[in-house]
């Protein structure tokens, strides 16, 4: 039964955290989205907060909190993120200073090794959250030899963390079962329904960017990299449009594969990165959202479209299955079966009917995912620790 984390903590030691990331404010994606609002929600709730993860020299949006920068260096092959490469003497002071009593490490890096040896020091509890899947990554960049050595490390990695928590239970499954942990706890993810909303769509919008009234909109929302499965997109975008159908495609987002997509992607509309109110209104305003990514662990863009009233063509995959109802709120069709997502696709684009009932239904869906329960439900796990340490 979840208790109530104040009563959980008054019981025990008061929640002092420490955060430790592969990533805060110097890029925007999934884990830095989740972090911020975790400690912005927190830090309402009168509980003091000390993140400690790599820094660029311009941040790309303010963060929430209290930020401290430890050593990093740019990632090789992957500039735009940063790789840590320890705590650092000033850091490892602010550290002792903050006198935390408990440890919550995002990413299992050197810095995490470092948040894990200081909590054994320490006599500390630690929560690990799984964020990344990392072992998916290395087909997308010719390393699949590493995939084993990979795996090994993560189960080493993780399986020292008191507590191992992961956004939906079917997560929870894999990584249990691929032995990362035991007794892994789901923290889920939610969506604000005042910023993504249908109530957002904008004829303005479409109108600014040379799209009809009445033409359909396929939108594609994420970083352009590799590991969002682009090929797939590229080939399901030139099937549909070899059938002779009339559509538009907006792509939303920005990354190192920019210039290879617009390339292969000549007649789409692509904005750049789009935060708030602008990427509320690409939503709302689009009228088919499609994600072929394998490569998500809860998958944020595709709950914001479903809270948009747009439904789903996605790869059936972990993040995406615990989002999207097939049949009822969008399609889930093997990612390596492009044939069919061009089939599912080509429905949603020539049955208004059928775009509208699954939107509905999405929206629908999209109600029970909300930022206070998933709130709730790290509290507990924090007060769990506190209390049983």
């Amino acid at each position: 039964m979840d208790l109530p984390s104040t009563q959980l903590e008054s019981s025990h030691r008061p929640l002092r955290l420490a955060i430790f990331s592969g990533v805060y404010d110097y890029i925007v994606d999934g884990v830095s989205v989740t972090l911020n609002r975790l400690v912005d929600q927190l830090e309402r709730d009168g509980v003091e907060v000390l993140v400690f993860a790599p820094t660029a020299k311009q941040s790309a949006f303010d963060h929430a909190g209290t930020l401290v920068s430890v050593p990093s260096i740019p990632m090789p092959g992957r500039r735009e993120y940063r790789a840590s490469i320890g705590l650092g003497r000033s850091a490892k002071k602010r550290l002792d200073a903050f006198q935390p009593t408990l440890i919550h490490i995002a990413a299992p890096d050197i810095l995490g090794w470092r948040a894990l040896s200081y909590a054994r020091a320490h006599n500390l509890p630690v929560l690990a959250s799984y964020h990344t899947r990392y072992e998916t990554y290395f087909d997308y960049y010719g390393a699949g030899f590493a995939l084993s050595l990979a795996s090994r490390y993560l189960r080493s990695f993780y399986s020292k963390a008191d507590r191992l928590c992961a956004p939906t239970q079917a997560m929870a499954d894999d990584i249990e079962q691929a032995g990362y942990g035991r007794d892994i706890v789901v923290w889920g993810r939610g969506v604000n329904p005042d910023l993504f909303s249908p109530v957002k769509r904008s004829t303005e919008w479409r109108q600014e960017l040379g799209i009809g009234s009445d033409e359909i909109v396929v939108l594609f929302v994420s970083r352009l990299v590799r590991e969002k499965n682009l090929d797939v997109l590229v080939d399901a975008l030139n099937g549909l449009k070899e059938r002779g159908l009339a559509f538009r495609t907006v792509i939303v987002g920005d990354g190192p594969e920019s210039t290879s997509l617009k390339a292969r992607l000549p007649e789409a509309i692509f904005t750049g990165f789009l935060g708030g109110e602008d990427l509320a209104c690409a939503y709302a305003s689009s009228d088919i959202f499609f994600f072929a990514s394998l490569t998500e662990t809860f998958g944020n863009v595709t709950l914001e479209a479903m809270a948009s009233a747009l439904p789903a063509v996605c790869a059936d995959a972990t993040g995406s299955r615990s989002l999207v109802e097939p049949g009822v709120t969008g399609f889930l069709e093997p990612a390596d079966n492009v044939d069919a997502m061009i089939g599912r696709l080509s429905e949603l684009v020539q049955h208004s009917d059928l775009r509208r009932k699954m939107g509905e239904a999405a929206l629908a869906r999209s109600a029970a995912f909300t930022q206070a329960a998933a709130y709730r439900q790290v509290r507990n796990v924090y007060a769990s620790l506190l209390e049983t340490h």
